[in-house]
């Protein structure tokens, strides 16, 4: 079954020499991506007319980014518009496909109207899976820009109907399950994951990062339903969502339901057109993306390859380059699933490449886990400790970078070397081979990034890492590869022998160290005088919290006065986070007894009730008061103020807590102080400006292992010296 076997001759026009038309059915990413390979392979005069055909009204989006839309509103659109402006290229919102004529090769739409084509190309997606029990139909899904919008106003109205923060269900511990859950925690609903694996995105990860993730992301007050399912969502005679019951029995008070469980292919019109599916549904394809009917090929999410569908970027991206690499005579197929990921889930990053489970008989699993931060990665090789043969991190990504394009590669050093949880500082692989593929996302190698940055007698070199990026693809889509193409273009331009640039930003062309020795050498002290004499523009989320850091490190004046309240930003000034509601955050760093008569709980209490606040208990055992209007702000801390508390730092790049057991003042067993050790230690360093904020507390150590997958050996590679006389000084 080979849908390439088109008359060559007719490559560029129709049976009755027409402009040639290519139908696209489908306007998400799959769809943007085949537009945009389609451009990037055309001619001046080519006289070929390309459709697609969108369900929303929104021009393709990127759907991996819809937690930010959750937070900001923010505009997903993909690429540049003006890509929908191209002569011969046309998009059309709103448009949905009722029937496909494949002996006709024509579509009709919902309103009746028939279009023609000559080649057509399924980029239909897939939709949200709805499980099908009593009550399902009350709940909602995280799928498009409109249910997103939707649940942002649901949660603001139950939070206003109710008077308190609402209560948030959301089925499904996978990607999109932890990217709903944290989007809606942030909006101030309280969130609950029920997932039927035991530990949290149990497809992609092994039981000791799941469980590793599942600490990361109690921590951010988010509760964990594991090993259950949903039997029925509970709802009121009006149809109010009430609750929803577990296989195990227990009930789970509910004022919104968020499904998130997967994905279903949208098969239906091509169901209906006659074409073969999967045995799981989908479209099934051929390694050139063609279907079981000529001249109709399927992409993305919809394409169901070796019986499976896959709802990633990187597939889908592959699909669209083959099929746009078809239709202009060529012979490209696709390579296969890569099913290697890097995102970040509620604010924690999450990585797996290659054989990730270590399915490979007589592989080595190389661990490093220290379940009390949260942190795990695993390093899959060989047997005999030499070739990569995929990985796993969680907490702690790094070297994710580094090892993505070694995949199948023998390793350059010890697999132990690459655990940069483990103290380790991971090698440089900058001399990678041309032929390693960089960036899995837009099939970018090596070789590609490095023959774009020498350039030739036809393109010019690209020295900067836009640039480059936009000439290469690398680094576009998810980001995660970007780290390595910076250092291979630092690498060749040192090669040729021209200066590489280390400036802090697009704003600040100075790098960190000689913008703080320029700062104190010409003794300036406001955040508008830096910019002036060293940067452009308003600054950014790189070069204004190191101007506070260096601000704050060379001047004793208040960090918000006299101009220097600039990079801390305007929602550091009032503590606020939404426009409507604040949020107080308050500190009381002697922690033995209270400096007025009234203990700081009863304090807390009394300011909760007064102003009708909402409280919480935050990760770093710090009270949270939700709920403050702008005006409330100077009463609430006079209040706080005077019981001998002051900002918990919640916005600022400063320290945040520090953290001790009860040591000798409550403990027998104590025998040191370590309650006014950490005192001192808060009064020493609060309201210190730095590049990122920290925290303090005790070490704990945890040793790397190698687990030997046959015979399940195990032996310690971790240890590194120094460390117990640095524990017992």
């Amino acid at each position: 079954m080979d849908n390439v076997t088109f008359d060559a001759a007719q490559a560029h026009s129709g049976p009755s020499g027409a402009p040639r038309r290519v139908l696209v059915i489908g306007g998400g990413p799959a769809a943007h991506r085949f537009t945009e390979a389609m451009q990037a392979r055309s001619t001046p005069g080519h006289g070929r007319e390309l459709l697609v055909l969108g369900d929303e009204d929104h021009l393709p989006y990127d759907r991996v980014a819809l937690s930010r839309r959750l937070v900001d509103s923010e505009d997903l659109t993909l690429g540049d518009r003006a890509l929908w402006e191209t002569p011969g290229v046309t998009y059309r919102g709103g448009s949905r496909v009722d029937s496909v004529d494949t002996a006709g090769r024509t579509v009709t739409l919902a309103d009746g109207e028939t279009l023609s084509y000559d080649e057509l190309v399924f980029a239909t997606g897939s939709s949200a899976t709805v499980p099908p029990i009593p009550g399902a139909e009350a709940g909602h899904v995280y799928r498009t820009i409109e249910d997103v919008d939707f649940l942002v106003a649901e949660v603001a109205h139950l939070r206003e109907r109710l008077g308190r923060p609402a209560n948030v269900v959301v089925v499904g511990g996978g990607l999109l399950g932890l990217e709903a859950a944290g989007g809606l925690q942030r909006l101030g609903g309280l969130a609950t994951i029920v997932h039927s694996g035991r530990w949290l995105m149990s497809a992609q990860l092994d039981e000791g990062a799941g469980q590793a993730l599942g600490r990361l992301i109690e921590a951010q007050g988010i509760t964990l339903a594991l090993g259950n399912r949903p039997t029925e969502v509970l709802t009121s005679p009006t149809g109010r969502v009430l609750g929803v019951t577990l296989t195990n029995g227990t009930q789970l008070h509910a004022d919104l339901v968020v499904f998130s469980i997967g994905i279903t292919p949208r098969d239906e019109l091509a169901r209906a057109a006659g074409l073969e599916l999967g045995p799981r549904g989908g479209i099934e394809i051929t390694d050139a993306c063609g279907t079981s009917i000529p001249h109709i090929w399927a992409i993305g999410e919809v394409a169901s390859v070796n019986g499976s569908c896959v709802g990633l970027v990187a597939p889908a991206n592959a699909m669209a380059e083959v099929v746009a690499d078809r239709l202009h005579g060529g012979a490209a197929v696709f390579p296969g699933i890569d099913d290697a990921t890097k995102l970040k889930l509620s604010g924690v990053e999450v990585a797996s490449f290659g054989d990730a489970l270590a399915a490979a008989e007589h592989s080595l699993e190389v661990v490093y886990a220290d379940p009390a931060r949260g942190l795990y990665q695993k390093i899959v090789v060989t047997g005999d400790a030499k070739t990569l043969l995929g990985g796993i991190f969680v907490g702690d990504a790094s070297p994710y970078t580094a090892l993505r394009p070694l995949l199948g590669r023998e390793l350059g050093a010890e697999p132990s070397a690459y655990l940069s949880a483990a103290g380790a500082e991971p090698p440089a692989n900058t001399d990678l081979p041309d032929d390693v593929q960089l960036c899995s996302c837009n099939n970018v190698s090596v070789g590609a990034v490095r023959s774009a940055i020498r350039g030739d007698e036809h393109t010019e070199a690209c020295t900067e890492l836009g640039p480059l990026k936009a000439c290469t693809r690398a680094g576009t889509q998810c980001g995660s590869c970007v780290p390595l193409v910076k250092k291979i273009l630092e690498t060749e331009l040192t090669r040729a022998g021209i200066a590489v640039s280390h400036a802090l930003c697009e704003h600040i062309a100075l790098s960190r160290s000689e913008l703080f020795e320029s700062v104190r050498i010409l003794q300036l002290t406001h955040f508008d005088e830096i910019m002036g004499r060293f940067g452009s523009g308003l600054g950014c989320d790189i070069c204004k919290p190191v101007i506070a850091s260096i601000l704050a490190t060379q001047t004793s004046g208040y960090i918000l006065d006299g101009g220097r309240g600039a990079p801390a930003g305007h929602q550091r000034h009032i503590h606020g986070q939404h426009a409507e509601e604040r949020h107080v955050l308050g500190r009381a760093p002697d922690r033995r007894a209270a400096r007025s008569r009234r203990p700081s709980s009863m304090v807390i209490a009394e300011v909760a009730a007064d102003f009708n606040l909402y409280t919480k208990i935050t990760g770093g055992q710090r009270i949270d008061l939700f709920g403050a209007r702008l005006e409330q702000l100077p009463d609430i801390w006079k209040i706080l103020v005077e019981a001998g508390f002051e900002s918990g730092q919640a916005y600022g790049k400063s320290l945040r807590t520090v953290k001790s057991c009860v040591g000798s003042t409550w403990c027998r067993f104590g025998v040191q102080d370590s309650v006014a050790m950490a005192i001192n230690l808060e009064l020493r360093y609060r309201g210190l400006r730095a590049p990122h904020k920290f925290k303090l507390g005790r070490l704990r150590l945890r040793r790397a292992t190698v687990r030997r997958r046959a015979s399940k050996d195990v032996g310690i590679i971790g240890d590194r010296p120094g460390l117990e006389p640095l524990c017992r000084r």
